[in-house]
């Protein structure tokens, strides 16, 4: 049975969208099952004293065609992160979801708070678009999308992205490669002495 690794993260969040692809290469090369958790940032930074984009430092680029100032940014997460919790639901992989979804926030400025636009991506990704993004706004999805934040609170996570492996909980894309030498070295997971 392959590893795991909780996946928490926001379709709103620009560190995510920045680490995605290197997680991806950390998951595939170590064969790890992924379980996606969307997660509202408003809600959990609230909780766990978090900052919004707006009122941090300006993220690097990291060599990506990057707008710090999206034409639709802040935009309310809730339909775009919950075509992915409906996707899994429905037994398909979101990964080509997120792979175009997180580029149309951040690089090609598209409005994912739109239905319309997350039919077309969804569509564009070989998933049902008009299904998930119906299903996406259901009382169902929201409860799960509220189960992610009440697993994120359970696991320490107070941001986007965060991985957690055995426990052990890995913030920020800056953080991907102190995953994967967990992973390489097999070690023990850290564990919070308090």
């Amino acid at each position: 049975m392959p590893r795991q690794v909780d996946y928490y993260f926001s379709l709103q969040s620009p560190w995510a969208y920045i680490g995605y692809q290197p997680f991806r290469v950390v998951a595939s090369t170590h064969g790890l099952k992924v379980n996606y958790k969307p997660v509202l940032l408003v809600e959990l930074f609230s909780e766990t004293g978090g900052l919004p984009l707006p009122k941090r430092h300006p993220v690097r680029q990291h060599g990506l065609n990057f707008h710090l100032q999206p034409a639709y940014f802040p935009f309310n997460p809730r339909l775009a992160d919950g075509v992915v919790i409906a996707a899994i639901e429905a037994g398909h992989d979101p990964d080509p979801f997120l792979r175009r979804a997180f580029p149309g926030v951040w690089e090609d400025q598209l409005n994912l708070a739109d239905a319309a636009t997350l039919v077309k991506m969804a569509d564009d990704s070989g998933l049902p678009g008009k299904q998930l993004v119906e299903r996406s706004g259901s009382d169902e999805i929201g409860a799960a999308y509220e189960q992610n934040r009440q697993d994120a609170l359970a696991a320490d996570v107070f941001g986007s992205p965060c991985h957690v492996l055995d426990g052990e909980v890995f913030w920020g894309q800056d953080r991907i490669e102190l995953l994967a030498d967990a992973l390489n070295s097999g070690r023990a997971p850290y564990r919070s002495q308090a």
